[in-house]
């Protein structure tokens, strides 16, 4: 009877353990987000480009039709300023920031923007956002 008990209980410890995002993945989150938008705000949209999942960049790029750094500032995205909030999932982030809701992915080779411009709607739509991947 032990046995049932103590594997139910490693088991539960396991998941609630796996729930929450360590400090370096929100960090890692936060400083790619924060990296997009000063790169948006400097006018880098290369370096903005480097910094959209490619799925995102893709899908930028076939709508408007030319490169990334070339479309990107068509797209008018809101700048995302002061205090933020991080929240960690597995491998997708939401970042909160001043005027700017961005959504972020984790990749072999760090975060990526994968939806920007991103305003709360409600109901089955929680988010509507100007620029995604498809």
């Amino acid at each position: 009877m032990r046995i049932p008990v103590l594997f139910g209980a490693l088991a539960a410890a396991m998941v609630l353990c796996g729930c929450g995002a360590s400090q370096a993945r929100q960090d890692g989150a936060t400083r790619a987000g924060r990296a997009f938008e000063e790169a948006l705000a400097s006018g880098a949209y290369g370096a903005a480009c480097a910094l959209l999942a490619p799925e995102s960049r893709e899908q930028l790029e076939e709508d408007e039709k030319q490169p990334c750094a070339r479309a990107l500032p068509s797209q008018d995205l809101p700048r995302g300023e002061g205090a933020s909030s991080v929240d960690v999932y597995g491998r997708q982030a939401l970042l909160r920031l001043g005027g700017e809701t961005l959504f972020l992915s984790q990749f072999d080779d760090g975060w990526r923007v994968t939806a920007a411009g991103c305003v709360p709607e409600g109901g089955d739509e929680p988010y509507r956002c100007a620029l995604k991947g498809a």
